[in-house]
């Protein structure tokens, strides 16, 4: 799994791109995403698969004054 820095938009969100394996299972892939959720603040925005097996996940979070955490990779 990769992922790309944050990048800061005009409609209030930041995004985060993440390429996911095709090795990885799908609640693999879940549980990674929903411990984005809870514990960073990022939602799914949007989830690509390609032939080869592998996904490319976008997503988002509201912008905020403070910081927020975020988990290494």
């Amino acid at each position: 799994m990769t992922s790309a820095a944050g990048k800061e938009s005009d409609d209030g969100f930041e995004y985060r791109r993440l390429k996911i394996d095709p090795h990885l299972s799908r609640s693999a892939t879940a549980a990674m995403l929903s411990i984005r959720a809870e514990f960073t603040g990022w939602e799914l925005a949007r989830s690509l698969k390609f032939y080869d097996g592998s996904r490319l996940v976008y997503l988002r979070r509201r912008r905020t004054s403070g910081l927020l955490p975020d988990l290494s990779v």
